[in-house]
């Protein structure tokens, strides 16, 4: 019988299959970062239970294009600062992807609240704009000029805090007690810029950063980096506390009843 493709693999398969992914070569991408200061209130609003704000009520936009051999993806991500158990990192709310192949291994391995997106980063000599679109929405932008070059940073180490669950099959609650996740990155740089401009955000129901306003700009760069990635999970956490913040993962037609807040225009 000739070989059906969805039957099961033997073991040498999946030891190959496993050997082969650890052996992937450096790969870099080409992308903007935004931080501005919010308002801490809304950023402490976002942050499920037991992730808590730091003393700076920071989000970060990362737009990126990655030079995936034969294969070139748009990634981005916007993120607010948290702490947990005295380690602090980023907690992404949304993470755009322009393929389904990263969008489900980051789902389903780590949590990461990855969904189908456009995403652009363009520069035409010192002119930079670089934008996260859903639903036919821009609803993060980032526009400016490359002011000069910076000093390359040292490795550095980042830690990004994921929640990873289940919905119930009945459709109340979770199949299983979800956790928390922490997402260690190591990064390489090799090239980076400032950039002086601004960061526009635009409503949309389904990814509602608008209410993240950005009351001061920290700094925009453009650069090329490569990063490595390895998780673990921190702890198993209330269902209950988990429940009323779901809603951040998905498209729920249900939020079309979540107005904007009152004065945003």
């Amino acid at each position: 019988m000739a070989r059906v493709r969805y039957g099961a693999r033997t073991e040498a398969e999946i030891a190959a299959a496993r050997t082969a992914s650890s052996r992937l070569p450096e790969v870099w991408s080409t992308g903007v970062v935004a931080v501005w200061e919010s308002d801490p209130d809304a950023v402490a609003a976002v942050l499920p239970p037991p992730l808590k704000p730091t003393g700076r009520p920071l989000v970060r936009v990362n737009i990126s294009k990655v030079d995936l051999p034969g294969y070139p993806l748009g990634a981005g991500s916007v993120a607010v600062a948290a702490e947990h158990g005295g380690v602090g990192g980023w907690y992404p709310l949304v993470m755009p992807m322009t393929h389904e192949r990263a969008l489900i291994g980051g789902r389903e391995v780590f949590g990461e609240p990855k969904k189908l997106g456009e995403v652009e980063v363009e520069r035409d000599g010192l002119v930079v704009r670089a934008a996260l679109a859903r639903h036919g929405i821009a609803f993060v932008e980032v526009r400016g000029a490359v002011s000069g070059a910076l000093p390359l940073p040292e490795p550095s180490r980042r830690t990004d805090f994921y929640f990873k669950f289940l919905p119930a099959v009945d459709g109340s609650g979770f199949d299983a007690d979800p956790v928390l996740v922490h997402c260690v990155r190591d990064e390489k740089v090799r090239k980076l810029e400032g950039v002086t401009g601004d960061v526009v955000l635009r409503e949309s129901m389904y990814d509602p950063v608008a209410d993240l306003p950005v009351r001061a700009v920290v700094e925009i760069t453009i650069g090329e980096k490569t990063t490595v990635q390895r998780g673990h999970v921190a702890e198993r956490v209330s269902a209950q506390a988990l429940l009323p913040y779901i809603h951040q993962r998905y498209d729920d037609p249900a939020q079309i009843l979540d107005g904007p807040p009152e004065g945003s225009g």
